[in-house]
């Protein structure tokens, strides 16, 4: 019984900080959207993704991260630890949905509003952290990458992006 409560905890640590990128020394939550855009740019170019596949890729991604998270937050003692950075893939990818075309402009600006969103926490951004357990670690990072989809897509509209 031991074994698998050890390993179930190693399995949620995996998940939870996206394969070690919440490791990072400096910015963990930065090296897990990185992560995200590193991952998104061959499924885009070789897989053919769009920016909504990215969103359900993000929806089905959601169950595990909120578990993941969780489970570590409570072995860890902590309400939602730094090295937590699932919820930033889920954010990053979901901020990708915003995108009419991907290309290098459309990542980068991705990539910087949802860091913006996430930092800033712009209400219901920062009430959402009050969820309890994985459910709020994730859902705040949820709603900053909306927030970033909404302004992509935007400046999809106006041609500002290519």
């Amino acid at each position: 019984m031991r074994n698998r409560s050890v390993s179930r905890l190693r399995l949620a640590r995996l998940i939870a900080t996206w394969f070690g990128c919440g490791l990072a020394p400096r910015a963990p939550g930065t090296a897990g959207s990185a992560a995200a855009i590193l991952i998104a740019i061959p499924l885009a170019a070789w897989a053919g993704f769009h920016g909504w596949d990215f969103a359900l890729l993000a929806a089905y991604l959601s169950g595990p991260a909120i578990w993941a998270a969780g489970v570590t937050a409570e072995a860890l003692g902590v309400r939602d630890p730094h090295c937590v950075v699932v919820d930033e893939v889920i954010g990053q990818w979901i901020s990708l949905a915003g995108a009419r075309t991907l290309n290098w402009k459309s990542y980068l600006v991705a990539f910087a509003l949802f860091r913006l969103f996430d930092i800033w926490k712009p209400p219901p951004v920062r009430q959402l952290e009050a969820l309890p357990g994985g459910w709020g670690i994730n859902a705040d990072d949820a709603m900053a990458g909306i927030y970033a989809a909404l302004l992509l897509w935007a400046a999809s509209r106006w041609g500002l992006l290519g």
